[in-house]
């Protein structure tokens, strides 16, 4: 049923927009497939009103116009229905180029991949040589679990789900209803915020760990649901980022913002790198690598040791 109403809507869309004229309601009642197949009146009229609501509130610019005859049509002028021109510069293309090859094994990645390629046919500036320019690492935000897709899709809904969960110290799963509020990914691994319902609390599930499937229920929420910035919270808290220490790294000068915003201090060495101290915790050494030749190591020797394993790692493939 969803898919035969989105391919109504495209059809009013497409005839509104190709007409050149305003179109009456019988007009477009014999031109698309959908509206034919409907044979009341009353029927069709609520139709029509409904999808023609639904396509303004989607954005689309609908004029209703009525003619000397005392006739109205409807019409979706081509100038009043689209986007501006593009004005990215190079560096804002290339910002948006390296979001959409993060997304590698999860179901965006097909739509991501594709509103690129409609960017650069719309005039997105970034030709092949500017794009190696931002190219030396490339990100990977690996998202293979089963559980990905339901609760992305249960996230987006609002709906709640049902699922096997094992615990880093358990032998068994066990079963967890839930209100999926945001998926989050924290050096490297996908966690879930959100409401338990059979604790009445907030957790976070870490998506390796869920077992089957994941099932979709019917239903509202029962819990409020926070803002972003209290769902990363959690998820930081849940996934062990509780300093035990100070960590002091050079860092190169213009980048690294998120650990300049986490640093306690900060001292520009020379023109082209600055000395920060940072919180050091569980999963730092992991961040650090993230960010290859612009972050150097001091001290503690541990976690400098820990990095170059790490960039090791990477380059030997």
């Amino acid at each position: 049923m969803a898919i035969a109403k989105a391919e109504r809507l495209m059809n009013l869309a497409l005839c509104l927009l190709g007409s050149g004229r305003p179109l009456s309601k019988r007009e477009l009642r014999t031109s698309i497939e959908a509206y034919i197949e409907v044979t009341s009146d009353d029927a069709f009229n609520r139709m029509f009103e409904r999808d023609k609501d639904d396509l303004r509130e989607l954005g689309m610019v609908i004029e209703t116009v009525e003619s000397v005859d005392g006739d109205i049509g409807y019409v979706a002028r081509r100038d009043r229905n689209q986007l501006p021109p593009l004005t990215l510069d190079a560096e804002e293309a290339a910002a948006l180029v390296l979001v959409a090859r993060v997304w590698q094994q999860a179901r965006l990645a097909g739509a991501a991949s594709g509103a690129v390629q409609k960017l650069r046919a719309a005039g997105m500036p970034l030709a092949e040589e500017e794009r190696e320019a931002y190219s030396a690492l490339e990100p990977r935000v690996p998202a293979g679990e089963a559980a990905f897709e339901p609760l992305m899709i249960a996230c987006r809904d609002r709906r709640p789900v049902t699922f096997g969960y094992r615990k880093s110290n358990a032998a068994r799963p066990e079963n967890r209803q839930v209100e999926p509020w945001a998926l989050e990914c924290w050096r490297g691994h996908w966690y879930l915020a959100g409401f338990d319902r059979d604790r009445g609390a907030v957790r976070v599930f870490r998506l390796s760990r869920i077992v089957g499937r994941v099932k979709s229920r019917l239903g509202m929420f029962t819990a409020e649901v926070p803002g972003q910035v209290a769902v990363r919270e959690s998820v930081a808290r849940w996934a062990g980022e509780h300093a035990t220490g100070q960590a002091r790294i050079r860092l190169r000068a213009g980048s690294g913002y998120p650990l300049r915003a986490r640093a306690t201090g900060a001292i520009a060495r020379d023109a082209d790198w600055d000395e920060l101290e940072i919180p050091y915790g569980h999963g730092l050494g992991a961040w650090l690598a993230e960010f290859g030749p612009d972050v150097v190591v001091l001290e503690p020797a541990e976690l400098r040791a820990d990095v170059l394993d790490r960039l090791r790692a990477v380059a030997k493939g």
